[in-house]
């Protein structure tokens, strides 16, 4: 069992983008190393997650000093977390809920709510202390026009992308969030895991077998005014139909994606010209965040085989036709919290299920961060650990990482990762 295991943290910690060919000789070496890693004496630890748990204290014993050495570097992550009018209290509390030192976060209401709404949501950011210190949060001063399945929001996304690869440093992935979205795990679990993969790759839910949405998606032609008024409206749709193109193939699935940087420099700068003529092709499309960077990196060879078929969201849909996601509830919280998925989508404003993620999963008290390994304070009495914060290169996962770890393994097996790559 313990050899069946080390062979499978072998495959996550060296997948590659190239063909899985890995001669068996090499890959005996690596899987000794492991070998080596997992038996060498290490600190104790309240983690039992198989990911080398434990906390990466710089401040620890020189027991752990070795240890620190054999962990793999912490990733960095680049939110982009959005809303609309109404949504400033819900983007601060996910702010809350999802933070880290080491990432960054580009908050973003778009044009249809209120200045006071843009100006309150800036002045929360610059009144907390921690977010002051680490200086990795930013609120879009000029919002875009964002209509409801136009392609507007594909645009939207890409001037975030643009913004973070400018304005931030060094990160790993970009994650998209709504202000219905909301965190199922604290982050050091969640950096923790993903400190094993390969940082080229790319999260998003696809397919090329479009169904019913061939005939609502692909065929039909919209317009959205959005790209040419300054006041929101619905698309228009035309009433030709066009068919599916020839020079590449379609691909759709969720509007939530962790994308590797690598990936999205490709799409900003473009030195083929794929993602610019996609773009064009995506301009009458509805729903265009469903398919564009899935048609992008499934129809260029040096991305196709760097797709992970999951969205890594726990989502519940309604039944039938599977159009929109139904709000997830109290009763959905233990499937969530079994799926291993790090976050859930869609949540209501202030749902009870909110408080209980809180509670139970993020030890999160109102109004206050989520604790991690960064947090050095006490919490007892009801007092905010995060009040007093030290290197945000700890991290102390908890034993619900391995439910992540679980869902990771089970998405790079060999048996059914490449099988659903761009299909």
């Amino acid at each position: 069992m313990k050899e069946n295991y080390l062979m499978k943290r072998a495959h996550i910690r060296f997948l590659n983008n190239q063909n899985c060919s890995i001669p068996v000789v090499l890959l005996s070496i690596l899987t000794l190393v492991l070998v080596v890693i997992i038996i060498s004496p290490r600190p104790s630890s309240s983690s039992s997650s198989p990911f080398l748990s434990g906390s990466r204290s710089p401040n620890s014993d020189s027991i752990a000093a070795v240890k620190l050495d054999s962990l793999p570097e912490l990733p960095r992550f680049a939110y982009f977390i959005s809303g609309t009018k109404g949504d400033a209290g819900r983007l601060k509390r996910l702010l809350q809920a999802a933070y880290h030192p080491r990432n960054y976060y580009l908050l973003h209401l778009d044009l249809e709510a209120s200045d006071d709404e843009r100006l309150d949501l800036a002045k929360f950011v610059k009144s907390e202390v921690v977010l002051r210190n680490f200086r990795n949060v930013m609120v879009m001063g000029k919002p875009d026009l964002v209509t409801s399945k136009g392609p507007t929001m594909m645009a939207s996304t890409l001037h975030a992308v643009a913004i973070l690869l400018k304005q931030a440093k060094q990160w790993d992935w970009f994650i998209n969030l709504s202000a219905s979205d909301y965190p199922l795990m604290p982050q050091d679990d969640i950096l923790h895991i993903f400190s094993f993969l390969p940082r080229d790759l790319n999260f998003l839910e696809h397919t090329s077998n479009l169904g019913w949405k061939e005939f609502q998606r692909a065929r039909p032609i919209i317009i959205d005014p959005g790209l040419y008024h300054s006041k929101k409206s619905g698309v228009f749709w035309a009433k030709e139909k066009r068919s599916v193109p020839a020079a590449f193939k379609l691909f759709m699935g969720s509007a939530w994606v962790v994308l590797a940087r690598p990936f999205l420099e490709f799409c900003i700068w473009g030195w083929d010209n794929l993602p610019r003529s996609l773009l064009m092709y995506y301009t009458n499309f509805l729903s265009s965040p469903e398919g564009y960077f899935h048609t992008v990196v499934c129809n260029h060879k040096d991305y196709q085989s760097t797709t992970v078929n999951h969205d890594l969201h726990y989502i519940r849909w309604d039944d039938p036709p599977k159009q929109s996601p139904i709000n997830l509830t109290l009763e959905h919280f233990d499937d969530m919290v079994q799926s291993g998925a790090p976050f859930g989508q869609t949540f209501a404003s202030n749902d009870p299920v909110l408080n209980k993620i809180d509670k139970e999963i993020l030890r999160r008290l109102d109004g206050r961060f989520t604790p991690g390994g960064w947090c050095l304070g006490s919490s007892g009495g009801g007092k905010d650990p995060c009040t007093i914060f030290g290197n945000p290169e700890v991290v102390k996962p908890s034993e619900r990482s391995m439910r992540l770890e679980n869902l990771v393994l089970k998405l790079l097996d060999p048996e059914n990762f490449r099988s659903r790559q761009c299909k």
